[in-house]
């Protein structure tokens, strides 16, 4: 097992853990630039360690109470039939064109990171927060929710991207949900479409399945710490951290496409 897989399968982790988003950000660039895994390949696997670490890391928030079924069941079954459709089309899509529309989304997570929230949704999100907490502030829009679904979801088939950066702030948005039980709820989210995305994939694209399990493994590892250390670590330095990180990776996509 190389120190590359190690690497990139604990980055991966870490970040799910933490965030509930960002692990398949850093899974589908790992597997291009640092395991030379053919583009549309590294796709497909991007989605299904994923979707493995997801679910388990899903798993530790559901104990705790942090996950919220209902929505979880909207959001992801909307989720699912965007992320299905959009891997079919993720298939005879141009990896250029793939590659570009994922550095683009990095740049838009980099730039939701870095964005420092207004002192008026600061006040609202934590009165959401406060509310939600107590269990009566949860009012979930599920129109908005099953919309956000699809179109998060065809993102996610297309360009391997679980699409938790978009999903963590529509749960506070639309949910009233406090930002623990967003990240919960998230990665149970994530978990499904990643699922249905790699069922897209499979059997049309080659699959490493047996690099895919060691990454699989490590991300788990990963994620088990990432989700321990979310409850310590300052989330704001982290943030600015991992936008800084994203316009990195980001740029070098683009200047490998380019040049």
């Amino acid at each position: 097992m190389s120190l590359s897989v190690i690497i990139a399968g604990l980055i991966t982790g870490l970040l799910l853990g933490v965030f509930g988003s960002g692990g398949s950000i850093i899974t589908t660039p790992a597997l291009l630039y640092l395991l030379h895994v053919e583009p549309k390949s590294a796709i497909a696997m991007s989605l299904g360690i994923v979707a493995i670490t997801a679910t388990i890391t899903a798993i530790q928030h559901w104990f705790r109470g942090n996950v919220n079924l209902k929505v979880t069941a909207i959001f992801g079954l909307f989720g699912i039939a965007g992320t299905y459709a959009g891997a079919l089309l993720g298939v005879v899509t141009p990896v250029v064109i793939q590659l570009v529309l994922f550095a683009v989304v990095m740049y838009a997570a980099a730039w939701r990171m870095l964005k420092p929230a207004p002192l008026v949704h600061r006040s609202v999100g934590a009165a959401a927060v406060g509310s939600a907490e107590e269990g009566n502030g949860e009012t979930p829009h599920y129109g908005h929710i099953a919309l956000h679904g699809i179109g998060v979801g065809i993102l996610t088939g297309l360009v391997g991207v679980g699409g938790g950066f978009l999903i963590v702030p529509a749960l506070v948005l639309l949910s009233g949900l406090s930002m623990k039980r967003a990240v919960g709820t998230s990665l149970s989210i994530v978990a499904l479409k990643s699922f249905a995305g790699f069922a897209g994939y499979a059997g049309a694209v080659t699959i490493d399945y047996q690099l895919m399990a060691m990454f699989t493994a490590i991300a788990i590892v990963g994620s088990v710490a990432g989700s321990a250390l979310g409850h310590r670590l300052p989330a704001e330095q982290l943030k600015k951290g991992f936008g800084i990180f994203l316009i990195l990776v980001a740029s070098y996509i683009l200047f490998n496409q380019i040049s």
